[in-house]
């Protein structure tokens, strides 16, 4: 599933507007406010040399002009004063998204009926290590991801796409679905059949049923009309490590990645067909929805209900 971020170059975008205002701000704190405060002195000194000129010669000059003088040569000029403004805000919300919470919108069905097309949710950023901005690289080691987790990464095939799935494998697993069922290092996945779930962007039924990975209780949906097998070709990083029949494959994780599918089991691009996702394409944890556009497109209050965590 091809899983985007509200705009695809936004991170790098609020990069560019943070160093680009952070040094207009820097400049003018420490330049272009010096020069001003330089020049407003020799004004004044002028200023009060000629105030007291006038003073010897019993004239006086209003002090209010004095006030309005420092106050004229201090001003920022406007583009400093609106950019500088702007610093401080650009900076809170590129530390946010960077280092902590980044919202997300689902585009597609493949994680449904976890997720639906259009919730907008919040991934936690730090939850699986500290990385810098714009290079993903990580600096400080926290946590990782679990079998479970439902996590967004860089796509391997294209890192400018962030996707989301869930975790089924982690290093060393070793990963069998057949016949539309898992089998984690040698133990079967437990399932509870649930009511046919409706899929409303097509309009069709698929089989329900909750999932029990190693004690992570999650829904998925097959889609009966679906072949067992997976299509082919199957070339990726570590191939060798995975082998496909008829009824479906088996892989062992490598070290450093992660095997992941979508919950939509039979439309969702994901492991099966392009590879393990390596620990330095990871993007984060989904947690929580905060929203659904359809709330605000549609005026579709039903939504409302879709607020709120998720497993």
């Amino acid at each position: 599933m091809n899983f985007q971020s509200f705009l695809g170059n936004f991170a790098l975008i609020l990069f560019i507007l943070t160093i680009v205002t952070g040094a207009i701000w820097f400049l003018d704190l420490f330049v272009l406010a010096k020069k001003r405060q330089s020049t407003a002195d020799q004004a004044l000194a002028e200023f009060d040399a000629r105030r007291d000129k006038l003073t010897t010669e019993g004239l006086k000059l209003e002090e209010s002009n004095r006030a309005e003088l420092k106050a004229r040569l201090l001003q920022q000029p406007a583009w400093i004063e609106y950019t500088g403004s702007f610093f401080p805000v650009i900076l809170l919300v590129f530390c946010l998204r960077s280092f902590l919470y980044e919202p997300f919108k689902i585009p597609s069905s493949s994680m449904l009926p976890t997720l639906l097309v259009g919730d907008l949710i919040l991934v936690n950023k730090f939850t699986y290590g500290i990385r810098l901005p714009i290079i993903n690289k990580k600096i400080i080691e926290v946590n990782h991801p679990q079998r479970g987790d439902v996590m967004v990464f860089k796509y391997p095939k294209d890192m400018s796409l962030d996707y989301i799935k869930r975790v089924i494998g982690v290093p060393g697993d070793k990963i069998t679905y057949k016949n539309k069922r898992l089998t984690v290092n040698g133990k079967e996945v437990l399932y509870a059949e649930l009511p046919d779930f409706l899929d409303e962007e097509r309009l069709t039924y698929a089989k329900h049923y909750e999932e029990n990975l190693t004690g992570v209780k999650h829904q998925i949906l097959n889609d009966e009309r679906a072949p067992t097998y997976v299509q082919g070709p199957h070339e990726f990083p570590h191939s060798e490590l995975c082998s496909y029949d008829l009824e479906g494959f088996t892989c062992t994780v490598p070290e450093g990645n992660y095997f992941m599918m979508g919950d939509n089991r039979d439309n969702s691009a994901d492991s099966r067909y392009w590879g393990f996702v390596p620990d330095e394409n990871i993007v984060g944890k989904a947690f929580g929805i905060w929203m659904n556009q359809n709330i605000i497109t549609n005026f579709d209050l039903s939504k409302f209900k879709r607020i709120g965590s998720f497993q």
